[in-house]
């Protein structure tokens, strides 16, 4: 077995414990639980999806299922002081960051893309489920890649998290388009826009739409990634207690 494949396997079998999948199975049924809301409106789906799309899944439920995932696949094992095992392995540090990352983003693939995809069918807008899908996959990848880089950085990481969700993207980012352009929300929400006719009202200018927001998103999660790497080298390990 490769260095990388026990990384991975490990990142699967260990990081995410059964009061994780709990936590993450919250936003999931969340998710679906939107998308049927919006049926109670006389409005068409076309006209209120995308407004539940926009406020529910982009604003809220996919940042804290990431939140959910990044956290647990680094950050958490950090703060209790158990990443010295991994640490003192023969492993290089970044094939540690890549199957950290992209473990969790498989769990965000097989959990949050579903759920999401679901919610635009309960919904009944079944032409946002593609793009929900894409821009959800890609999002959360970013997503994923920057909770890993504040894991790295801080041992209160889901503090820390919470506050670039909630305070640097979703007020900031409102008012400045330079935040916007770099925040994995706006860019995903833009991705869906750019992809879904019904949704295009929901494109902001200056940040990239449908597949150039693809591409954006792609690089933020190298450019993370790659800081995650330095930033792991880089760390001064404690313990639970410190």
């Amino acid at each position: 077995m490769s260095a990388t494949t026990a990384a991975l396997r490990y990142t699967l079998r260990v990081s995410i414990p059964a009061k994780r999948w709990w936590t993450l199975a919250l936003p999931c049924l969340a998710a679906i639980v939107l998308g049927l809301l919006s049926l109670t409106s006389d409005a068409p789906a076309s006209d209120v999806f995308p407004h539940i799309a926009d406020v529910g899944l982009f604003a809220l439920l996919i940042p804290i299922g990431c939140l959910v995932i990044g956290d647990a696949v680094l950050g958490a094992e950090i703060r209790a002081g158990t990443f010295h095992f991994t640490w003192l392995t023969p492993v290089p540090v970044r094939t540690v960051v890549l199957a950290r990352w992209f473990g969790g983003w498989l769990i965000a693939i097989v959990t949050l893309v579903p759920a999401v995809v679901l919610s635009a069918l309960a919904g009944d807008h079944p032409a946002s489920a593609g793009p929900l899908a894409i821009a959800t996959t890609f999002g959360s990848g970013a997503y994923i890649a920057l909770f890993v880089l504040v894991g790295c950085c801080t041992k209160r990481a889901a503090v820390w998290s919470l506050a670039i969700v909630f305070f640097v993207e979703r007020l900031l980012g409102a008012a400045l388009s330079g935040i916007a352009q770099l925040s994995p929300m706006w860019v995903s929400r833009s991705v869906y826009a750019g992809l879904c006719d019904d949704a295009s009202f929901l494109i902001r200018e200056g940040v990239p739409s449908g597949w150039s927001g693809v591409v954006r998103l792609v690089v933020l999660t190298v450019v993370m990634l790659a800081l995650a790497t330095w930033r792991l080298k880089h760390l001064r390990l404690t313990g639970a207690s410190d």
